[in-house]
């Protein structure tokens, strides 16, 4: 897990996640201001996240800017887990605020595995 935290502390000083876990998956919440669902994409791919966001912003008649210190784009790679199931994973933005949900493969779940008879093969 120490990959995904190395990637969450890469992310620029502006952009501010958090990455949460429960016994059942994995909650990674960044904050996207000024950004919508139309503007953000969130893909999964060979084991990592990929979440491009764009804040659009405008300028009031009259003005123009002096100094701009707000990003208006988030390109962020990050790398999961292992037991994450990125293919099972969802997104929900609400207000700038991402919440991707991942949740963990199942590990240990067993099931019979029904044994054929030679015999039976043999003679058919």
């Amino acid at each position: 897990m120490s990959a995904i935290r190395d990637a969450l502390r890469d992310l620029p000083e502006a952009v501010f996640a958090d990455l949460l876990e429960s016994d059942d998956e994995y909650v990674l919440v960044v904050d996207l201001p000024g950004a919508t669902a139309e503007t953000t994409d969130v893909r999964f791919e060979d084991g990592r996240l990929s979440i491009e966001g764009r804040r659009e912003k405008s300028t009031p008649d009259g003005f123009r800017y002096v100094r701009e210190d707000r990003s208006l784009f988030l390109d962020a790679d990050i790398p999961l887990p292992p037991d994450a199931d990125g293919d099972a994973a969802s997104a929900a933005l609400d207000r700038g605020v991402l919440e991707v949900t991942l949740p963990k493969r199942t590990t240990g779940a067993t099931r019979q595995i029904p044994i054929g008879d030679d015999a039976d093969e043999a003679g058919a």
